[in-house]
């Protein structure tokens, strides 16, 4: 189990009980994602606290990609805004609600921001998105990756507008890079996420199993990523004017996803089901570029 107490004689990490705390980390554990090991490099307070926003957004996206019915997931996820809501009332009702209000005082997060999210996962709730139009992918990237962005860098250390830059900018990088990776996998789940007015450019129908199958995906795929390159750029400009220590997990994060897109651009898009990853020497030598950088 990670760090709970630093000594006998310190206060408990966000001031949590040890059991609390532990419950959250379990929740990111289980992921099996190397979530947890990334956030190591932050001080016990920030990393808890990410724990925190990333056992949220673990939580409701596990609503999102249930396979329930529609209504009942919306239902579900109605339940969590009034939840987030109980939370800046004040009311903590189990060991997740503790920490995350803890956290949620600790570093003044919004709730909109938390409410956002859920939003974005209400999208996904309601049915397989299917060739959203470019504001509506636009806002799915907003909502699922650059508002937890918006969580992440007061977690970090920086709520500066130049830091809310940051996460608007990074958070759409990271989605289209996931995206443009997941083409295949999304099919089989009857989603696409790339958008209509790109699809119908290059004459390709909107349907996911049309796309995965389509010559022409490679012109899509192309475009995408150099939108994706422009916001890592503008991520990186916000950055610097950002706090430097606050914004090392964003480097690493930027730094990662690009070095992902750069692999992705090197396959291409040919062979959809064949999906891009960094070897795990990769990760740890773009990740040490990124801290020194």
């Amino acid at each position: 189990m990670g760090f709970l107490r630093a000594r006998h004689d310190e206060a408990p990490v966000l001031g949590c009980d040890p059991a609390d705390l532990a419950e959250v980390e379990q929740i990111v554990v289980r992921s099996g994602t190397s979530f947890g090991k990334g956030m190591r490099i932050l001080p016990p307070d920030r990393r808890y606290g990410m724990y925190a926003v990333y056992a949220f957004c673990r939580l409701v996206d596990d609503v999102a990609d249930d396979e329930g019915e529609p209504d009942d997931k919306c239902r579900r996820l109605e339940e969590w805004r009034a939840r987030i809501a109980r939370l800046y009332a004040g009311e903590a009702r189990d060991g997740i609600d503790r920490v995350l209000l803890a956290t949620i005082r600790r570093f003044d997060l919004r709730q909109q921001d938390f409410n956002d999210v859920i939003d974005g996962m209400e999208m996904d709730a309601r049915g397989p998105i299917v060739a959203p139009d470019e504001a509506t992918f636009d806002l799915y990237c907003d909502r699922v990756a650059s508002a937890v962005g918006r969580l992440s860098v007061r977690v970090f250390g920086d709520s500066s507008a130049h830091a809310d830059q940051v996460a608007y900018h990074l958070g759409r990088a990271l989605q289209i890079t996931n995206i443009l990776r997941d083409v295949a996998e999304d099919a089989r789940l009857g989603r696409l996420y790339l958008p209509r007015e790109l699809l119908e450019r290059f004459g390709i129908p909107p349907e996911p199993d049309a796309v995965v199958r389509a010559p022409r995906l490679e012109q899509v795929g192309r475009i995408l990523a150099g939108r994706a390159h422009d916001h890592f750029r503008a991520a990186s400009r916000a950055m610097r004017l950002c706090d430097r220590t606050a914004m090392r997990p964003a480097r690493v994060m930027g730094a990662t996803y690009a070095a992902i897109l750069a692999a992705q651009e090197r396959q291409g898009w040919g062979t959809p089901d064949k999906r891009v990853s960094l070897s795990r020497p990769r990760k740890v030598l773009v990740a040490l570029r990124a801290l020194v950088a």
